[in-house]
């Protein structure tokens, strides 16, 4: 009785399911990332050894060098009057419990005048925000005043 041998395919790599897994995870990719991007003004924060990274749907509000108001990425230039309008405007559709949750950002620069800085708080606390926080940059070298991370208070 004669053997029938069967046909031998020659060894190698499925490209089928690679591909469908190299596209799986390239939506996985897509979906997850974040392509918004935001418009950068160049502004240099001051430093401070007690920065905190901030998180959630912030009102950022940029104060340049040369003295320009930036509301929410619209420039307003040196008009104090719109920057409080811009700032009126973005308050009048929030609700009262949404304004009290709502968290304004200050980007100043560290060149910026004291006086700008405070006629963006002023705008600020007369549209009715009350979460109002001032951005810094972390600093590079420790303060001799700030606490180190392993003394003990109690010393």
């Amino acid at each position: 009785m004669a053997r029938v041998r069967a046909a031998r395919r020659e060894p190698g790599i499925e490209i089928t399911p690679l591909i469908d897994v190299v596209f799986l995870l390239l939506i996985f990719f897509m979906v997850s990332s974040n392509f918004v991007q935001n418009r950068v003004i160049h502004v240099s924060l001051p430093e401070s050894d007690s920065a905190l990274a901030g998180s959630g749907e912030i009102l950022q509000i940029t104060v340049t060098a040369a003295g320009d108001y930036w509301v929410a990425g619209q420039d307003l230039g040196r008009d104090i009057e719109s920057l409080v309008a811009a700032v009126d405007d973005y308050a009048r559709v929030l609700t009262v419990d949404q304004l009290a949750a709502q968290s304004v950002e200050i980007r100043a620069d560290a060149n910026a005048t004291h006086q700008s800085v405070i006629r963006v708080f002023d705008a600020c606390a007369s549209a009715g925000f009350v979460q109002v926080s001032l951005a810094t940059a972390m600093s590079a070298q420790t303060s001799e005043f700030a606490p180190s991370q392993n003394s003990d208070p109690n010393q």
